[in-house]
């Protein structure tokens, strides 16, 4: 199984990853093709489908410990499956890794278009993360 993980929304920020992981995980710029990220109604974060012919960009964060799943796992919630996949680099290699996909059963909860990261960054992160305080504290359990 891989110990990589593809993130495509709010833990694109390595400060939240960090805090949810409890981990310095190091990061690469990655995409993930047959999927597309749109945002989940009235949250500041997205959520991932399968889609034919599209593209999502996000970091692949290598190497993360064991002990980073779980705590993972709780931070994305009932949500979100978690799925093997294989993701693009710059530099042309393809690598195994984990991402969160959007559960189908819940595919009304997803707005129309792209989820847009940086406006995420300038309008949402602050408000997710009041919103979210204590995800570094998360247990996995």
């Amino acid at each position: 199984m891989p110990d990589h993980c593809f993130t495509y929304g709010s833990l694109m920020c390595e400060d939240i990853m960090g805090a949810v992981c409890a981990f310095p995980a190091t990061s690469l710029p990655a995409r993930l093709d047959g999927f597309r990220r749109h945002p989940v109604i009235g949250e500041d974060y997205p959520g991932m489908v399968p889609a034919a012919g599209a593209t999502v960009a996000g970091r692949l964060y290598l190497d993360l410990p064991a002990s980073a799943w779980p705590r993972l796992d709780a931070f994305e919630g009932d949500a979100y499956r978690r799925e093997t996949v294989e993701v693009a680099l710059a530099d042309g290699r393809r690598l195994a890794a984990w991402t969160y996909v959007f559960k189908p059963a819940l595919a009304a909860r997803l707005g129309a278009g792209d989820w847009d990261f940086e406006r995420f960054l300038a309008t949402g992160k602050a408000r997710f993360t009041r919103r979210f305080i204590g995800f570094d504290a998360l247990d996995g359990g």
